[in-house]
């Protein structure tokens, strides 16, 4: 990506010396021009470019052909961060303390998995066993969707699991419509095909905490490879991640 005020500056630079050289050994050589010291050693030279360098993983293109514009180079190049198919998609939760009953394996923990770092990966659940999310201060949730299972473990599922909430004023829904466990909680949805999403009620104010309950003994181990209860604060939240003035250059 470069700024389209550098555009001509590239161009000229690429016309002058493309008989020369590869593009991609020029445009190194325009970032070198552009931010080394040739009284430095090429260690600081590499930290300057980096500062410079924006990579973007996993990557969006892939490098094609095995024959180098140089005459008789055969170089096979394969980016190995290109098609890799992410285990886990991350979202900006509100804080929260995340508490679960199953037994983590190794490093993938519930914690990762709530704060957008990781999947979560527990054994087999049984009847009884839970992943609950406790807000530090109660907030409205609008929405939450939760995906068990990722690609590469793709049975590795929530199944007869409940979506519960807990409100933080307990006496404002007081309409038969939801049941209630006997701790309080609400239960308002349930995992199908290994996801669970939804509306939260808006009657039931500002929640304390939401909870995921297994009801009956499961076959696998499971993945959380998805955690969001979208608040009503994130619901408004717009992100921009490029700017209109940037331009691929091929």
């Amino acid at each position: 990506m470069f700024k389209s005020l550098d555009l001509p500056l590239i161009v000229e630079f690429m016309l002058m010396f493309y008989k020369d050289k590869p593009i991609d050994w020029l445009l190194d050589h325009i970032m070198w021009v552009k931010v080394c010291n040739p009284e430095k050693d090429a260690k600081h030279c590499d930290r300057q470019k980096a500062n410079l360098r924006i990579r973007f993983k996993p990557s969006l293109f892939q490098h094609v052909g095995t024959h180098s514009s140089l005459a008789g180079k055969i170089q096979k190049l394969k980016d190995k961060d290109f098609g890799k198919q992410t285990l886990h998609k991350g979202h900006a939760n509100p804080l929260a303390e995340v508490t679960t009953s199953l037994k983590t394996y190794q490093h993938f923990t519930l914690e990762k998995a709530y704060l957008g770092e990781d999947f979560f990966w527990a054994f087999t659940p049984v009847a009884g066993d839970f992943i609950r999310i406790r807000f530090f201060t109660p907030v409205r949730v609008e929405r939450y969707f939760f995906r068990s299972g990722n690609i590469e473990h793709p049975g590795d599922k929530l199944f007869n699991t409940t979506v519960e909430v807990l409100p933080f004023d307990e006496g404002r829904e007081k309409t038969p419509k939801y049941q209630r466990t006997e701790d309080g909680f609400i239960r308002i949805g349930r995992f199908e095909n290994g996801m669970a999403e939804g509306e939260v009620d808006s009657s039931f104010g500002p929640l304390e905490a939401l909870r995921l309950s297994v009801l009956t003994d499961s076959p696998v181990w499971v993945i959380l490879s998805e955690v969001q209860p979208l608040t009503h604060t994130l619901s408004h939240t717009h992100t921009h991640t490029l700017s209109h003035n940037l331009i691929l250059f091929i």
